[in-house]
């Protein structure tokens, strides 16, 4: 007798499977299996309900898909939400959260802020983030502990940050880490330069240098305001795109956050380098940055995934509401009705991310040998009927209280909205505590 497959681990059983790759395909009463972390099976129920599985999950009314991908935050910054709304970014940045960092920001700010970050993530249906602030160590600690999946940003400044002396400190202490996790399962490493306007030249193209040297992504903030682009042209006499790709940035681990302000010169630069360009419309939206022409983008073959930012200028870790904020503002921006459509901006959502951060091959699609990291939405409340088509359905009418379940690499991290991991109590409690320390500060309201 042949030798018969080992049993699955776990067979899921969803109303709507949803495999994002091939593109717009709705499986529905099939099922995924999972073996030893990767998905080993997409079948009709009927005939996946035929092989052996030590467990058997029926997710009725529910639509299963890949775990969502956050593609850009600032995670510690959940205890800085809500602390100094409706300002434009560089009076926001300056005078609000620059001080309040500097007085509050250290290893156990990171670590409290990141754990609320990630639960929060969790709970919203996010498998994987990336996140770029200060303490990376810390940040990475958090992570392993709870089980997701992120990309950890480097932070690089011209300026003393928390944590790291000068930008060679911080650089120092990067490499340390990269070489720490370089076989981690669920963490990857990744030069987080803060932004043209506050890294010099040296120093990018020391970045560029090494982020080739090593094998890693470089995650940055540009093209986020006209004044930046003002700036730039007064100082170094080109626009910040062009001076990154004259310092050698320019290429495939670039994450161009933002890029709210793009010419024809820049569209070119981002096709030619096949960089990805992460949008963050609602931060973008509430700090009247601009906004990235999504569309256009897209049209022209750049890879274009979705961030949240940070809880301190969004003001939430919700990255289905960030998708469908996408999806609006793509369509007045580009003055169509058919600009981002639902299964586009569910792919911007997961495997889009994925690419960006150069994990594609690994997760984002729903597809054999793949890892399975795994959401489950439901849509059978009074707020998604009736149904007629359920990406469409989950991207405009489902919020990130429809999430159910969630897995990464098959280990579950959410059970029926119940994070299992962590203690959501005790994360409220914290918080709590240092909003009132904060509250108290000088800083808090300067």
């Amino acid at each position: 007798m042949p030798n018969q497959p080992a049993p699955l681990d776990l067979l899921l059983l969803p109303t709507w499977l949803v495999p994002v790759e091939p593109a717009g395909v709705v499986l529905r009463e099939h099922a995924l299996g999972i073996r030893d972390g990767r998905i080993a099976l997409i079948a009709p129920r009927e005939q996946a309900l035929r092989l052996e599985a030590r467990e058997v999950r029926e997710l009725p009314g529910q639509l299963l898909c890949p775990g969502l991908v956050n593609a850009h935050g600032h995670a510690a910054m959940t205890l800085l939400r809500g602390l100094a709304d409706d300002l434009p970014l560089m009076s926001w940045l300056q005078e609000h959260i620059w001080p309040a960092e500097s007085r509050w920001v250290d290893e156990a700010f990171v670590r409290c802020g990141t754990a609320l970050a990630i639960a929060e993530q969790v709970k919203a249906g996010i498998s994987c983030f990336a996140d770029m602030y200060f303490y990376p160590q810390v940040a990475s600690e958090v992570v392993h502990a709870c089980g997701v999946r992120a990309q950890i940003s480097i932070p690089l400044l011209d300026f003393p940050v928390p944590g790291a002396l000068d930008a060679q400190d911080a650089l120092r202490h990067g490499l340390q880490l990269f070489d720490d996790l370089r076989q981690h399962p669920r963490l990857s490493v990744a030069f987080g330069p803060h932004a043209p306007y506050t890294v010099s030249d040296d120093k990018l193209a020391n970045i560029a240098m090494l982020a080739e040297e090593v094998d890693a992504g470089i995650h940055m903030h540009i093209h986020e305001t006209a004044g930046e682009i003002e700036q730039s042209l007064a100082s170094h006499g080109q626009r910040p795109l062009a001076r990154l790709q004259r310092l050698g940035l320019l290429g495939p681990r670039l994450q161009a956050v933002h890029m709210t302000q793009i010419d024809e010169s820049d569209l070119a630069m981002l096709v030619e380098s096949n960089a990805s360009v992460i949008h963050c419309p609602e931060s973008n939206l509430k700090l009247a940055s601009g906004f990235c022409p999504v569309e256009r983008l897209w049209q022209a073959g750049v890879n274009v995934a979705i961030g949240t930012d940070g809880a301190a200028s969004n003001n939430d870790l919700d990255l289905l509401g960030e998708t469908r904020t996408a999806a609006l503002l793509a369509k007045a921006v580009a003055g169509s009705a058919q600009a981002l459509d639902a299964h586009r901006a569910l792919r911007m959502a997961t495997l889009n991310g994925a690419r960006a951060l150069g994990l594609d091959t690994q997760i984002g699609s729903l597809e054999i040998g793949k890892l399975a990291d795994l959401v489950s939405f439901d849509l059978s409340g009074l707020g998604c009927q009736p149904l007629y088509d359920p990406v469409s359905q989950l991207i405009y009418a489902a919020n990130r209280q429809c999430t159910r379940h969630l897995w990464v690499a098959g280990k579950q991290l959410l059970d029926n909205g119940r994070l299992l991991r962590q203690d959501e109590e005790q994360l409220i409690s914290q918080a709590q505590q240092w909003a009132g320390r904060i509250a108290g500060s000088p800083t808090a309201t300067a």
